[in-house]
């Protein structure tokens, strides 16, 4: 199994079809890597087909999967994952992950519904997950969601997902805003539940906006411009774990290029407040001992 997935850095954009024509003028100084639902690629010609070649040729590209079904009671789809580990190949895409979550019960359900975090639960879905991982002869990373219900719930949602990372042995693709969401929906102090997030498994971070339907629930779109106290949280994340790949997601509601990659560009400028301040603190203390 190759354990030396996700080899990317900096700042990165979820690339979507209507970017197609906007990314054309983009350049890896703008963009440091872009991440696709396979999805909505594989097996693609046409003229979309072409240019997600010629983007793959010039940038680093990572999966983010919409479809497994990771929780779901269904056998794997083993088909689909034979034809992602040809299109991980063929394009040299430098990893996958998908949502720890379900979608399917006897045909697609169309939307990422929540794992009931018990112990069982757990086995099966790290079973899963180590399946996967076999497959693809890769580790995964698998993602922290949103979610607006736990039914059957015998654990925290913490205890669930570290409890799925180890017996799977997997990684972890942090969401922050996800943490944000769920924070507000679930009455839980966000800063306190990143602290608990075993850092070592990161590999990589997704930040995005969201939808303020009520003052104690928010709804994960990723239709809006990044929010404050999300960006807080991507800070403290930089603070607490060092400065990891990130990567902004935007679906819909999407802005004109120059305007999207002005969040891009937060992103970066975090990243580098977060290095200047590690290298000072280490400054610091090496003139503090010596």
């Amino acid at each position: 199994m190759n354990n030396e997935t996700f080899q990317i850095s900096g700042a990165g954009l979820g690339f979507r079809r209507c970017m197609t024509e906007s990314f054309a003028e983009v350049d890896a100084s703008q963009v440091d890597f872009l991440e696709v639902a396979p999805e909505n690629w594989m097996g693609l010609g046409g003229r979309f087909g072409k240019a997600f070649r010629e983007y793959t040729e010039r940038f680093p590209f990572v999966t983010h999967g919409l479809s497994l079904s990771l929780g779901g009671p269904s056998p794997l789809d083993l088909e689909f994952l034979g034809k992602l580990k040809t299109f991980i190949e063929v394009h040299n895409i430098r990893g996958y992950s998908e949502h720890l979550s379900y979608c399917t019960d006897e045909g697609h359900l169309y939307d990422l519904m929540p794992i009931p975090f018990t112990e069982e639960a757990v086995k099966h879905v790290a079973g899963r997950i180590r399946q996967t991982q076999d497959i693809l002869q890769q580790r995964i990373a698998i993602e922290n969601v949103s979610y607006y219900a736990a039914p059957g719930a015998e654990m925290s949602e913490m205890e669930f997902l570290r409890a799925v990372l180890q017996e799977a042995d997997c990684d972890l693709l942090l969401d922050v805003n996800n943490i944000y969401v769920n924070s507000v929906n679930h009455g839980y102090d966000a800063a306190e539940f990143l602290a608990q997030i075993p850092g070592e498994r990161i590999s990589y971070i997704h930040v995005a906006g969201h939808y303020n339907e009520a003052d104690d629930l928010i709804v994960d779109t990723h239709g809006a411009d990044v929010v404050d106290p999300v960006w807080a949280l991507l800070q403290q994340t930089y603070q607490q774990f060092g400065v990891k790949p990130t990567l902004l997601e935007r679906d819909f509601n999407i802005p004109a290029m120059p305007e999207l990659l002005t969040e891009v560009d937060q992103i970066r400028d975090y990243q580098t407040q977060a290095v200047s301040s590690q290298t000072a603190s280490q400054q610091e203390v090496a003139h503090v001992g010596a």
